[in-house]
């Protein structure tokens, strides 16, 4: 199985119709797309990226699949989540997904890097519920891939108030890190 289909798989078992989700870079809309599928017509997805060729391929995705209207498309990078989220949304975030990398498909070079990373996993965690997840897929074959994912995991592995457990799932490529309250089903 793919880790992104694992993902998603382990997304679904937090993120129900009506939730609030941030797709925190958005890239060519397929985590978006996802989201947008799960929490149906009641909820919101906030898709953040600062590329606009990433959110014009989104939103057409998005438009084709008839999912746009739950869905707001931020031109903005991911470690400016809080100042761009509406203040009512902060602490009702169900879930949080981030691929990082660079955009398939696009400018190789405009890449993701822990000095805006770190500050947007910090964010993330201050704006989840407490039934939230956070989902990192960090792909490691770029140049600063393997550095990202490394200093991702050890952010993500602080102890913070919030008592959410860190998973770590190893491919011969990336690596998918999902920081979740321990469930007990």
């Amino acid at each position: 199985m793919r880790l992104t289909q694992l993902a998603h798989d382990i997304l679904s078992q937090y993120l129900h119709p009506g939730h609030l989700a941030i797709d925190a870079t958005t890239g060519n809309g397929h985590d978006c797309c996802f989201l947008a599928r799960r929490v149906g017509s009641e909820g919101r997805v906030f898709a953040f990226d600062i590329q606009r060729q990433a959110l014009q391929s989104t939103a057409q995705r998005l438009q084709e699949q008839g999912l746009a209207a739950r869905v707001q498309l931020l031109l903005h990078g991911h470690q400016q989540m809080r100042d761009k989220l509406p203040a009512a949304t902060h602490g009702k975030i169900r879930a949080v997904t981030f691929n990082l990398g660079y955009l398939p498909h696009g400018d190789k070079n405009a890449i993701t890097t822990s000095a805006t990373t770190l500050p947007a996993l910090q964010q993330a965690r201050e704006l989840l519920c407490p039934e939230g997840i956070i989902s990192v897929l960090a792909y490691r074959g770029h140049p600063g891939g393997e550095e990202e994912a490394h200093t991702v995991e050890q952010q993500l592995r602080k102890p913070a108030a919030d008592q959410l457990q860190l998973s770590r799932i190893e491919s011969p490529g990336p690596v998918l890190l999902v920081l979740a309250p321990d469930r007990h089903d």
